[in-house]
C-alpha cells in the first residue's frame, strides 16, 4: 500500500504541530507507524491522499451516524453558510435544535449550546459545584470527559493510549478535588459516599464507556449511582457526548431507563461539525447566566453552521427503522468478528452497545468491564491487527482504548469486506 503523500505531509506537520497532529490519538502512537492523511469521505468509506480507500469505523470519533458527506447535512450546512457563517447573536436554528434535544431527552428541560464536548462537561461541573456549594467531584477510572483539568485524573482515551499518568499542568490542589472509583463497582462508590458524601458536588459517568474501549454497565450500576446521588444531594451527570442519540433515539438514558440531573452532549448533535451542549433539570439550568449567577459563555456557541448540521442529523434520525438498522448491522459485524476469531484460535472479546464496539485482545478472551480488565488487553497484538486491517482497506480507531462506530451508511457490502479482512488479519496473528 503506497502512503508516500501521507508520509510527506506528516513530516511537514511534525515541524509545525506537537507530534504532527491536532489531537493525540491521531498520531498512531497506540498502534505504531505513522498516521494517514485523508482527503475525502463518502458514505462508509474514506479515501487517503494517496488514493487508498477504507471502510471507516472511526466516523470522526462518533458523530457521523449517517456516514460521510450525508446529503441532507451537506445541503443544510451549505444553505446556512449562504446566510452567514456566524452571528454571535440568537437565531432561529438554536431554538429548533434545543426543542429537538429536549423532546427526545425529557430529562433535558433546559439546554445550553456550546462548541465542544469538553466545554459541555466543564460547564456542567461548574454548575454542579455552584448549585451544591461543594467542591469535590467523583469520576471513574479510565473514563474521559474531555481535556478539562478536573477530568485528567485517571482518564481514558488519548491519555491512556499514550500511557500517560495524570497530566502535568493540572494543579495538585485541583486534582485532590477529583475522586475516582472503578467503573461497574457500585460498592466502591458506596464506600466513598459513606466517607465523603457531604463534600461531593457531582458524579459524572459515561453511561456506556467509549474512552477505554467500549465498556458496558452492569445491571444496577447506573441505577445505584442515581440513588446514591439522590440520597446524598449530589448532582448526577450522564456524559452522553458519545452515546447521546447514538445508542438509542433518546441516548443511553433511554436505553437504560435512567434520568440524570444533567446531561452533556456533543458528536451526533453536530452532525459532524463542532458542537456540544449541556442541559437538565429546569431549576438547575436556571442558575446559568444570564438567568442565574453561574457564568458560562462562548462566542461561537450556537454557531449557525453547526446548528444546521445538528438539526438535519436529528431530524433524519427520526425516520422509522434507523436505530433498528444500526443495531442489526452492528450485530452482524461484531458476531462475525467473534466467529472469525474463534475459527482462527485467537483470544478476543468484542464489547458492543448499539453501534459502538471494541475488539479487545485479552489473554484468554476474558470479559472487559472496568479499567483494570481493559489494561489486560494485548495492545501490541491490537497494533498488528490494526495494521493488517489497514492493508486490507479497513480503518479502525488507532488505539485499543477507543470505540469504533457503525453508521447507517454501512451495509452488507461493508460488513462482508470487513469480515474478509478480519479473517486474513487474524490468521496473520
Amino acid at each position: 500500500m503506497n502512503t508516500e503523500r501521507s508520509k510527506r505531509l506528516f513530516d511537514r506537520a511534525k515541524a509545525l504541530m506537537p507530534g504532527g497532529v491536532n489531537s493525540p490519538v491521531r498520531a498512531f502512537r497506540g498502534v505504531g507507524g505513522e498516521p494517514l492523511f485523508f482527503k475525502s469521505g463518502e458514505g462508509a468509506w474514506l479515501t487517503d491522499v494517496d488514493g487508498n480507500r477504507y471502510v471507516d469505523y472511526v466516523g470522526s470519533w462518533g458523530p457521523l451516524i449517517f456516514g460521510h458527506a450525508f446529503p441532507p447535512i451537506v445541503d443544510a450546512v451549505t444553505a446556512a453558510a449562504r446566510s452567514g457563517t456566524s452571528f454571535g447573536a440568537p437565531h432561529p436554528g438554536e431554538v429548533t435544535l434545543a426543542e429537538l434535544i429536549s423532546r427526545r431527552m425529557p430529562s433535558v428541560e433546559k439546554v445550553r449550546l456550546v462548541s465542544s464536548g469538553t466545554e459541555a462537561t466543564t460547564a456542567a461541573i461548574r454548575l454542579a459545584r455552584g448549585a451544591t456549594k461543594r467542591d469535590v467531584i467523583l469520576k471513574f477510572e479510565g473514563c474521559y470527559h474531555g481535556a478539562g483539568d478536573s477530568f485528567l485524573v485517571k482518564a481514558g482515551s488519548g491519555v491512556e493510549t499514550l500511557g500517560l499518568p495524570d497530566s502535568p499542568g493540572v494543579p495538585a490542589a485541583l486534582a485532590r478535588l477529583t475522586l475516582t472509583a472503578p467503573f461497574n463497582d457500585l460498592g466502591a462508590v458506596e464506600r466513598i459516599f459513606a466517607e465523603r458524601g457531604g463534600e461531593i458536588a457531582a458524579v459524572i459517568v459515561e453511561p456506556v464507556v467509549g474512552n477505554m474501549g467500549v465498556l458496558i454497565p452492569r445491571p444496577g450500576f447506573l441505577e445505584g449511582l442515581r440513588a446514591l446521588c439522590t440520597k446524598h444531594g449530589a448532582i448526577f451527570i450522564l456524559d452522553e457526548v458519545m452515546t447521546g442519540f447514538r445508542v438509542a433515539r433518546g441516548g443511553a438514558q433511554e436505553r437504560y431507563g435512567i434520568r440524570p440531573d444533567l446531561t452533556t452532549l456533543g458528536k451526533v448533535i453536530g452532525g459532524g461539525l463542532p458542537v456540544g451542549a449541556y442541559g437538565g433539570r429546569r431549576e438547575l439550568m436556571s442558575l446559568i447566566a444570564p438567568e442565574g449567577p453561574i457564568y458560562q459563555a462562548g462566542t461561537l456557541s450556537g454557531n449557525p453552521l453547526a446548528v444546521a448540521a445538528g438539526i438535519a442529523c436529528l431530524e433524519a434520525l427520526g425516520s422509522p427503522g434507523a436505530y433498528e438498522k444500526l443495531e442489526e448491522t452492528s450485530r452482524q459485524l461484531c458476531d462475525g468478528i467473534e466467529a472469525e476469531a474463534k475459527s482462527a484460535g485467537v483470544p478476543l472479546t468484542v464489547n458492543r452497545v448499539g453501534s459502538m464496539w471494541t475488539a479487545f485482545f485479552t489473554p484468554h478472551g476474558e470479559p472487559v468491564f472496568d479499567y483494570a480488565s481493559a489494561k489486560q488487553a494485548d495492545t501490541a497484538r491490537f497494533g498488528r491487527f490494526f495494521h493488517a486491517l489497514l492493508e486490507e482497506g479497513v480503518y479502525l480507531a488507532p488505539s485499543q482504548f477507543e470505540a469504533c462506530f457503525v453508521s447507517l451508511a454501512h451495509g452488507p457490502r461493508e460488513v462482508d469486506h470487513t469480515l474478509a479482512a478480519v479473517k486474513k488479519a487474524l490468521r496473520r496473528l
